[in-house]
């Protein structure tokens, strides 16, 4: 094998190995974030609900809020204090991304990062689940 083709082995791993790390840690951390889009959503609802026809399924809504922040929290703090999975998780990703810096440079990882934000975006926009 040449330089070239032991440079791409390397950029293939990590790139997988990023993918597969931040998707572990995007899969807690969206979370919180859907939750201050959707306690948003709720105020916005309850606000436009004049006649209340609406009332059973904002409060499903709400229900479905709640849950998922207790989901959320469950998975990321053990108590008050950030569950060890969840720490090593963030340590992780911030190791390959060095490493990425290291074997490719800077501009590499952030191409990876766009590459990355690309895929899950598509998958968005691809899915046929409801």
């Amino acid at each position: 094998m040449d330089a070239k083709d032991i440079k791409n082995l390397k950029k293939r791993y990590l790139i997988w190995f990023y993918k597969t790390a931040k998707e572990a840690l995007d899969k807690i951390e969206r979370k919180f974030t859907q939750i201050e889009i959707d306690e948003f959503i709720l105020k916005e609802l309850k606000s436009k609900n004049k006649d209340k026809k609406s009332d059973k399924f904002i409060a499903e809504f709400a229900a479905y809020i709640l849950n998922k922040e207790m989901d959320g929290l469950e998975q990321k703090f053990e108590g008050k204090q950030i569950k060890p999975d969840y720490a090593f998780l963030e340590l992780k990703l911030k190791a390959i991304e060095k490493a990425i810096v290291k074997e490719l440079g800077k501009k590499s990882l952030d191409d990876i990062k766009a590459l990355y934000e690309k895929e899950m975006t598509e998958r968005i926009l691809k899915s046929t689940e409801h």
